[in-house]
């Protein structure tokens, strides 16, 4: 599972920072989570391909997570895609992106299919034989959904000397893999166990931005391997953040501890700061294993 940051910046585009946008790299997948400006150019500053993007995720309808979607959707179309392209987000979505194509004169090339949301519990909204997503339901000013991406469990790795123990035929080892018994010609049952081994265990990615501190989201994101939280705010502005419903690090960092998760990656930092070295560091008080997600970064799990 590979996490590249394309933006982690709070409100306004700056020459050296961008607001919130990242590809996560999930069983061969390739996702779009949120799409600030300036993401098409960080697209290519980072070598990532635009025709392997099948699916946007938007978390809500601010500007620093959106303004660069009909951007993108149009440089889709410039560069010929043909592939169908689904974007999930908030209801709304579809109205103001097809206005956008309709006043322009832009249409794609390609078919685009809106998945607009609503519901305030989670849900599945996208899934296929590797991966599934669910919307992680946030507080925040406006309707807002953080996304957990899980992978689905692989096939179980076949013990060939095992099965030539028992001299099983090979026509079984598609089933073996799959976690079934085996049924030999005398009747006599050997269990998968004995026959498998287990296979790699499947990982998990939830991203929460923007957001309240909000304990309702650890049963959806619990024992998730990466959390990307948003820490818009260190501890000195703690009740900024409470009235702008936005979280700080060391608020970000009790959500990673009480929902058991392996690696806490901060991002969506206030431009008010002169670094970032702090947001760790508050962050590092409450949980240990802390990642400074930044602009350009990416991490592989």
């Amino acid at each position: 599972m590979k996490l590249t940051i394309l933006g982690c910046y709070a409100a306004t585009p700056r020459t050296l920072t961008n607001p919130t946008s990242q590809v996560l790299e999930i069983k061969n997948r390739l996702f779009l989570i949120d799409c600030g400006e300036g993401t098409q150019v960080q697209l290519r500053k980072n070598k990532i391909k635009f025709s392997k993007i099948n699916h946007i995720f938007i978390s809500h309808l601010h500007g620093d997570h959106l303004y660069g979607l009909i951007g993108t959707i149009s440089t889709f179309s410039l560069l010929g895609r043909t592939t169908d392209l689904h974007i999930y987000g908030p209801k709304g979505i579809k109205e103001l992106i097809l206005l956008q194509l309709k006043l322009t004169e832009s249409w794609t090339t390609y078919n685009l299919f809106f998945h607009e949301l609503e519901s305030k519990e989670s849900e599945v909204i996208f899934e296929d034989n590797r991966v599934i997503v669910k919307t992680i339901p946030l507080k925040h000013r406006v309707y807002t959904n953080g996304y957990l991406f899980q992978e689905k469990p692989g096939e179980r790795k076949l013990n060939v000397e095992a099965a030539q123990h028992y001299n099983i035929h090979t026509a079984y080892y598609q089933k073996i893999k799959n976690g079934g018994n085996v049924t030999l010609d005398d009747g006599t049952v050997i269990e998968n166990e004995k026959l498998s081994f287990d296979p790699i265990p499947a990982m998990s990615y939830a991203f929460c931005s923007d957001t309240v501190y909000n304990e309702d989201v650890i049963p959806i994101i619990e024992n998730a391997d990466v959390l990307y939280h948003e820490s818009t705010f260190l501890e000195s502005e703690a009740p900024l953040a409470q009235k702008t419903l936005h979280s700080t690090a060391k608020e970000a960092a009790r959500i990673a501890l009480k929902a058991n998760v392996k690696h806490l990656v901060l991002g969506h930092y206030s431009t008010r700061y002169d670094g970032i070295e702090r947001f760790k560091e508050e962050a590092e008080e409450v949980f240990s294993n802390v990642i400074l997600g930044d602009d350009g970064l990416s991490f592989e799990f």
